[in-house]
């Protein structure tokens, strides 16, 4: 009688909470997955409750995943002075955009992935194996003895980062109510920007005065103190524990066949951006073949996640929920002009303006610090204020006429310009790490919160790995434009297999010294393409923030209000109970 007095306790309160729902909370990606929480035990929705940490707990916590933030913020960034050097080493200018697009390829393609072994998987075993595979990739970088090797070094750690940057996300959702996080995401973004601010130093130093190859090692120390510190203090307590399942169950419930196919898919595109117009012409079988491959793999995909619904690494009902959506475009956009703008920054310093590896991480200051501040003051203010969207709007405006600015860069620009338009960029930059993530995790529950948070990583990783190639595929044409322009006389063939800081060195080689002006001219032609592509993003990611909905973190809409509901609820059954008593 018990047993069957707590499941008429259960529906009831099922069913009632579905008929007060609003339509927005009815709405794909949100009532759903309370309906299936509503299925569990009382014990179980107690726990989630009482999920949150507090204290020197807490701090600890965060310290930590501040540690694993910083991890992949300066691998992203620590590479981007170094990559001259590495390319005159090698030679191997042509490589330039795999250094990134290996990197981001294998982030982006297993990011999905991680999210639902997040879900499935223990949280805190899912993240540590996540740190060691990054070491591991980490460590044959700083080991490869050609470039091949430091690119397939690249796509091993990008592996590890594909749950790392996640999974910091989604513990600092069990860690932190809907209403706090945006400060914590604000930490976590000036974590990142220390980092991006200490990569290109670290970089160019590393690079100057030991070996490019100490940008690499730098990881191992800092991930094994970041795997002590997870060990010993991270504990995290579910409602949807799925540990009473066998790992094969588990293993079961993951969409292996998503994951086959979007990573060739993936991988095909890649290749098409970063072949078609350079390596082979765009009419080629091989371009054609691979475009058709990916187009083929895509709908396949698309179709394998209609099929599996909720079981699939992208499940669909993500993308009927606008917010959501617009989220996933926005960090799509986002992602793509960031990474295209941070990665050929550097090459201006130093290809055009001729500084030194240590001297192009000083001069990329303005940008990174003027980040750190931004995400740390957007954070704090989305925290007081309540609504992010128009914080993300204003940044994102701010961005594209900082990165339309940076445009305009030339042989001549001043340093009050290139100075002054990095700061407007990155101002405009600062919100945009967290923008995708904060509208997720608030229309979503919080058991849709590893999925949900993984699909925006996904899309933003997605962004740059794309735009990494379409950029380097116009970098190399308008340089090879460029130099048949102002300087005929040359190969444009000799430019493209020379490393980026090589300039001075063939042309003396070939005597023609009194050609560097023209040669950096035509590098300003190529980089300039590069700009544009990321001043396009930046406006498509404030339309896409333009049409978000205004709502407050302060309200809980899909996670603390939840809670609430179910408190009031259990509230009333027990009121109900007295009274039949």
């Amino acid at each position: 009688m018990e047993e069957l007095k707590n499941e008429i306790d259960i529906h009831n309160a099922s069913e009632s909470l579905s008929q007060n729902n609003t339509p927005e909370e009815s709405a794909p990606g949100n009532n759903i997955p309370l309906q299936k929480e509503l299925t569990s035990s009382p014990d179980e929705l107690d726990d989630e409750e009482a999920v949150y940490p507090h204290g020197l707990k807490l701090v600890v916590i965060l310290a930590a995943l501040c540690l694993a933030v910083f991890l992949v913020a300066l691998d992203q960034t620590i590479i981007a002075t170094a990559i001259p050097k590495i390319t005159d080493q090698f030679n191997s200018i042509q490589d330039i955009g795999w250094y990134g697009s290996a990197y981001l390829l294998t982030t982006t393609a297993l990011q999905p992935t991680f999210g639902r072994i997040y879900t499935i998987f223990s949280i805190k075993i899912t993240f540590i194996v996540a740190i060691v595979i990054f070491e591991i990739g980490s460590l044959v970088c700083a080991t490869a003895p050609n470039s091949t090797a430091l690119i397939v070094g690249r796509a091993v750690a990008g592996i590890g980062v594909g749950g790392l940057f996640s999974g910091a996300i989604v513990i600092l959702a069990y860690c932190l109510p809907l209403r706090k996080r945006p400060a914590a995401f604000g930490l976590i973004g000036g974590m990142w920007g220390i980092a991006s601010v200490a990569g290109p130093l670290l970089g160019g130093v590393f690079t100057d005065k030991v070996s490019w190859r100490w940008c690499f090692y730098i990881n191992l120390p800092i991930g094994a103190i970041a795997i002590a510190v997870i060990v010993i203090y991270l504990k995290i307590h579910r409602a949807n524990n799925p540990e009473s399942l066998t790992i094969l169950a588990r293993v079961m419930k993951l969409d292996l066949i998503g994951t086959i196919i979007i990573i060739p898919a993936v991988v095909c595109l890649l290749l098409a951006l970063q072949w078609g117009g350079t390596t082979y012409p765009w009419s080629s079988a091989k371009i054609i073949g691979l475009l058709v491959g990916s187009i083929l793999l895509l709908i396949l995909f698309i179709i394998s996640q209609i099929v599996l619904g909720d079981k699939g690494i992208l499940p669909p009902r993500f993308f009927k929920n606008r917010n959501t959506l617009l989220a996933y475009v926005f960090a799509f956009l986002f992602g793509a002009g960031f990474f295209a703008l941070i990665f050929y920054l550097a090459i201006y310093f130093q290809s055009v303006k001729g500084s030194s590896a240590t001297r192009a991480g000083i001069e990329l200051l303005p940008l990174l610090i003027s980040t750190v501040l931004s995400s740390i003051v957007t954070g704090g203010l989305i925290t007081v204020i309540g609504y992010y969207t128009p914080v993300m709007i204003f940044c994102m405006i701010l961005f594209a006429i900082g990165s339309g600015l940076i445009t305009t860069f030339s042989l001549t620009t001043p340093f009050a310009s290139w100075f002054g338009f990095q700061i407007i960029s990155g101002i405009g930059i600062g919100v945009g790490f967290q923008g995708g993530v904060l509208v997720v995790q608030t229309v979503v529950p919080l058991v849709d919160v590893p999925v949900g948070t993984a699909c925006v990583s996904f899309f933003q990783s997605l962004g740059g790995a794309l735009f990494i190639s379409v950029c380097q595929t116009l970098f190399q044409n308008g340089l090879k434009s460029g130099i048949e322009k102002y300087a005929p006389q040359l190969d444009p063939q000799l430019f493209l297999h020379s490393g980026a800081t090589e300039i001075q060195q063939l042309l003396a080689q070939l005597n023609q010294e009194e050609a560097i002006g023209a040669v950096r001219q035509a590098y300003v032609e190529g980089l300039t393409r590069c700009y544009w592509v990321t001043t396009a993003c930046a406006i498509g990611s404030f339309l896409a923030a333009c049409g978000l909905d205004w709502k407050s973190v302060k309200k809980g809409h899909g996670q603390e209000k939840e809670i609430e509901k179910r408190k009031e609820q259990k509230s009333k059954i027990a009121n109900g109970g007295e009274m039949a008593l």
